[in-house]
């Protein structure tokens, strides 16, 4: 097959019109020469020695947990990332039965997302603690402003469906921590959650003010036959099983 036949079809015809456009495997390779989330160096002659320490202290971060009896062999997956993730963050609770913060349960959210995507437990781990980290500092400030800017969008494309939102007073009862803190873990299928999900990484945090806007809109007949904010919240909570 020639490399003319491999290209996007509608190049050529862009080309013809006067427009030039950019290739987008050629694209992807520039963006994918970064590590977005910072686990591995600049340097890929290092990568195997920055891996093997990776494993080395995952191994006794793991070690360090099931001495002090936090977690052991009967313990799911996701609270051991979630214990490992505490320790090294100088957040694990002085006892294993405190209940868990509200951050705790977007992280168990995300980890079980995640899990599904990764084999590896230790790929896992890192990539989970990363992608979290990013959420907490580099999105820090924006995360609070989405449910606003969700507001903004759906007025603009829908504004009969906000005001029914609006007249229900659900408006600040929409389901805005599984949109905007969980990044929509446990709320959509994992083949769109990693296209949402890879948008984050790369830079842009209102990517899951579009998505919300579209769940919204998608399912506008069902949520304006419900007219109550408990109906409305239930209901957009559970539209993976939809």
């Amino acid at each position: 097959m020639t490399e003319d036949s491999q290209r996007n079809f509608r190049s050529v015809y862009y080309e013809k019109v006067g427009f030039r456009g950019v290739e987008e495997k050629k694209s992807l390779e520039i963006l994918l020469k970064d590590d977005r989330l910072g686990i591995l160096p600049p340097h890929h002659e290092s990568h195997a020695k920055v891996m093997m320490y990776r494993k080395e202290q995952y191994s006794d971060v793991l070690h360090a947990l099931k001495v002090i009896r936090f977690v052991s062999d009967a313990t799911p997956q996701v609270e051991v990332y979630l214990r490992m993730y505490q320790l090294e963050s100088g957040k694990l609770p002085r006892n294993s039965s405190f209940p868990l913060e509200p951050e705790d349960e977007a992280f168990l959210a995300i980890a079980k997302a995640m899990e599904e995507m990764v084999e590896d437990s230790v790929d896992c781990y890192w990539i989970i603690r990363c992608f979290v980290n990013q959420l907490n500092t580099k999105y820090r400030d924006s995360l609070p402003q989405l449910p606003k800017a969700f507001e903004q969008y759906l007025n603009l494309e829908d504004s009969r469906l906000l005001t029914h939102l609006k007249m229900c007073s659900a408006v600040s009862k929409l389901p805005y921590d599984l949109w905007f803190k969980r990044c929509f873990a446990g709320c959509l299928p994992e083949s769109s959650l990693q296209r949402v999900w890879d948008k984050v990484v790369s830079g842009s945090c209102k990517i899951l003010v579009f998505v919300a806007v579209e769940i919204l809109l998608t399912f506008k007949i069902k949520v304006m036959a419900l007219n109550n904010t408990e109906k409305i919240t239930k209901f957009l909570e559970n539209v993976s099983v939809l």
